[in-house]
């Protein structure tokens, strides 16, 4: 186990990996899932639509011939993260992972070893030129060159006082073009029974929630061009079998998804 982890307070990282059945999770994080689970019951049915859509959309992006990838607020990188997708289509795809969590960058650190074309740092998603000017960042990523930036599940956890759609905005600028973002937010606009109690146990983590309707996750994609499907519910997107929906249409569209090129 990484050193300074603590075991006490429950961490969103880690209840996420819970329910996709990973290992990297402690018992407060079990309990505060399970708590989570009594009133949204089909949390991880949602959870595990959106891993399927991390999935599509890595395969497209290194379909679309995106070879290098930043995955901001990545959480920790348990089974079918971004590395083992885009590595598995092409061995020469590089990631550099980021998140503030020293939880989260501990064992992703673990998880990473030996893998030297993926690599983890931890700062804060505002801090955009000290990623992008970081040496795991410099050794792996080429800027001039098109890059897959992946912000999932991440901008639900800003709130509205650090400009979000500002922020992304800073790290398409200094993206070439031919880059293409890729984002995925939780929303109210469905209004599953339950949610509103869910969200007020996420209150008992560091990382509080704040849900955003369609419009408001719309503009973190200015300056992008969003491909097919748009913005849409995570199993609506690209959907390519039964495994990446579920039989509720609510948990279909707990979190909208979408990816954007940059001209």
């Amino acid at each position: 186990m990484p050193s300074g982890v603590d075991q006490v307070m429950p961490n969103a990282a880690r209840v996420y990996d819970y329910w996709l059945d990973g290992a990297h999770n402690f018992a407060a994080d079990r309990a505060l899932a399970d708590k989570i689970q009594q009133v949204l019951p089909g949390i991880r049915d949602a959870i595990r639509v959106h891993r399927a859509f991390l999935r599509r959309a890595v395969q497209f992006l290194v379909d679309s011939g995106i070879r290098q990838f930043l995955d901001v607020g990545s959480g920790i990188p348990t089974v079918g993260n971004v590395h083992e997708i885009a590595q598995r289509a092409n061995p020469e795809c590089r990631v550099v992972y980021v998140d503030k969590e020293s939880v989260a960058v501990a064992h992703s650190e673990l998880l990473l070893a030996g893998n030297d074309r993926a690599a983890v740092i931890q700062a804060d998603l505002r801090d955009v030129e000290k990623i992008l000017d970081h040496p795991q960042t410099k050794r792996l990523l080429d800027l001039d060159q098109p890059v897959g930036l992946l912000m999932l599940a991440v901008l639900h956890f800003v709130p509205d006082s650090w400009d979000p759609a500002g922020i992304v905005a800073r790290y398409r600028d200094r993206l070439a073009s031919g880059s293409y973002v890729t984002l995925s937010h939780a929303t109210t606009d469905g209004s599953p029974a339950g949610l509103a109690e869910a969200l007020r146990f996420y209150e008992q983590t560091p990382e509080p929630m704040y849900l955003r309707g369609y419009d408001e996750v719309l503009r973190f994609f200015a300056g992008f061009e969003l491909v097919e499907s748009g913005l849409v519910g995570c199993a609506f997107w690209r959907p390519s079998g039964p495994g990446d929906s579920c039989n509720s249409t609510e948990m279909n569209a707990l979190a909208y998804a979408g990816v954007g090129r940059k001209p």
